[in-house]
């Protein structure tokens, strides 16, 4: 250990870089969640509709899903702290017009190119901490500090966002980026190493079309099927286009001698049982902040500052189980901490299923801090496994694979879980007679709207509208909770199948290193080097 700053191997700096690394993902990961807290402000403002309100919410993680890929091998390419760099200029100015924007398809846009530049960010930090961190047990704590800051991040968007609505308007949530992206330009600039594939061959310009529109349009198709059902023709049109690129994106990734991604990674088990629960957990997480962030202020009647607070269980655990991953990996082995993350994780979602106007909050915050401390363990692990199944060179577009899992997971939770919620209730709300159609048109967009029209109406009217969209929402909030803990049981099931093979422990004289010919490096190995 040299211990001196301006060395790139000094230990000192390796650790000062992976600190920028963790405000550049955490910065991400707020982002995705932080408007939790203020979709009561947004719809009193911009008066979006129900449809647009899912779209503000999750047009930031459809956008960044459909590009990582693309951008994670645009970084082997031109270098994963230039794209970083790049990137995060990008976010600022995008975090700009999100801040100020007049109207609600102003936002969605906004929204949107945040995405992109949150697409150059993401797997440029997690690549690099392969570069920071050659030393296997160095960089799986490397990686548990990471993965603690993304996997918390998600968990303290609503705090942030609860204490800034507290004294700002909804447009605060944005501006607090632009401090965090000066830091994190002056001090990337100083402190990071350049890395890239030295010989990356040819980025192809038709495999990210076709990955970008194959992305967003299953992902569309999905989300207008739970919100409309399959009647619109929009829905099987989404999904055949999604499908057909996708499918095509694959066969020429076979094709090419230097693909985008290496979709031969998908034939390790391994490497697939990580990105299945990357992607489950992320749903499961995405969903309940998105609804209970709704429940705790338009049901209960918390302040935003307040609903923050109560959900800080969710981000105490993500950090501790992120930091508490290499440790219990090492001791039970992958296969074991996967499932195990993931059956708690469902347990502590399903606990949601039988929350009510008035449970008491102990429920909530126990439920908060299991589903909060198994979304670090998974996502940390997974994290891990995936960045170990790639060659060094190639750690980008591998990487990518990993935080599209994160991103996809974001928005398919909040399409999903809030398209679902929104269903339910719709179909249970009860409008009083004597209620204009316009009022009741604007109380079944959404809870927020009904809160809204409440207060226009005469008091009797107004309690009884109330109080039905509070029951109506609860009951879509339990269901969607059931939902969300049924598919993360299937995803541990599921993972559980997929290790059987290598579960555990690896054998003595097992192979550990990174990117060994056609295999995931065995984890405990890693975690024991």
């Amino acid at each position: 250990m040299t211990g001196k700053p301006h060395l790139p191997a000094g230990a000192r700096r390796r650790w000062a870089g992976l600190g920028v690394l963790v405000l550049a993902v955490t910065l991400v990961a707020v982002d995705a969640t932080v408007l939790s807290l203020a979709i009561p402000s947004i719809s009193e403002t911009l008066d979006p509709s129900g449809t647009q309100l899912l779209w503000i919410g999750d047009s930031y993680s459809f956008v960044l899903a459909g590009l990582l890929v693309s951008m994670g091998s645009l970084s082997d390419r031109i270098g994963r702290k230039k794209l970083l760099l790049i990137g995060s200029t990008g976010f600022g100015a995008a975090s700009l017009l999100a801040a100020y924007a007049p109207s609600p398809g102003w936002l969605i846009i906004a929204r949107a190119l945040l995405g992109v530049a949150g697409a150059t960010i993401m797997p440029s930090t997690l690549s690099l901490i392969r570069t920071l961190f050659p030393d296997a047990r160095e960089r799986a704590t490397a990686i548990g500090i990471w993965g603690a800051g993304a996997t918390a991040g998600a968990a303290l968007g609503p705090l942030v966002g609860g204490m800034l609505l507290e004294h700002f308007w909804w447009g605060s949530v944005f501006l607090l980026n632009l401090p965090v992206l000066a830091l994190l330009l002056v001090f990337g600039a100083w402190l990071l190493p350049e890395s890239k594939d030295p010989k990356p061959g040819r980025w192809d310009v038709f495999s990210v079309v076709l990955s970008m529109v194959g992305v967003i349009s299953v992902v569309y198709a999905v989300k207008e099927a739970a919100a409309h059902g399959l009647d619109s023709w929009v829905v099987p049109v989404a999904f055949a286009v999604g499908v057909t690129a996708l499918t095509a994106f694959v066969r020429r990734q076979l094709r090419l001698e230097t693909p985008l991604l290496d979709v031969r990674l998908f034939s390790d088990s391994r490497f697939t049982a990580a990105v299945v629960a990357s992607l489950t957990a992320l749903i499961g997480l995405s969903g309940v902040i998105f609804f209970m962030s709704q429940y705790l202020q338009l049901v209960r009647g918390y302040s935003p500052l307040k609903a923050g607070v109560a959900e800080m269980p969710a981000f105490v655990g993500a950090v501790v189980g992120g930091l508490l991953t290499a440790q219990v990996a090492r001791r039970t082995g992958s296969r074991a901490t996967l499932t195990a993350g993931l059956l708690a994780m469902g347990a502590g979602i399903g606990l949601l299923g039988w929350v009510h106007e008035d449970t008491t909050y102990l429920l909530l915050g126990i439920s908060f801090l299991v589903v909060g401390t198994a979304e670090g363990v998974v996502y940390t692990l997974a994290s891990d496994l995936v960045l170990g199944a790639a060659p060094a060179d190639r750690s980008g577009a591998a990487s990518a694979v990993s935080e599209t899992a994160y991103e996809l997971g974001t928005a398919l939770g909040i399409a999903l879980v809030g398209s679902v919620l929104t269903a339910i209730y719709t179909g249970a709300l009860a409008v009083p007679a004597g209620t204009d159609p316009a009022t009741a048109a604007r109380a079944g967009e959404s809870v927020g709207g009904a809160v809204e029209a409440a207060g226009s109406l005469p008091q009797p009217l107004g309690d009884q509208l109330l109080g039905s969209a509070k029951d109506a929402f609860v009951q879509g909030m339990n269901v969607a909770a059931w939902l969300a803990a049924g598919l993360l049981l299937l995803s541990a099931a599921l993972s559980w199948y997929l290790l059987r093979a290598r579960g555990g422990k690896p054998a003595p004289g097992a192979p550990n290193g990174p990117g060994a010919a056609g295999a995931v490096e065995p984890e405990a190995d890693r975690l024991n080097a």
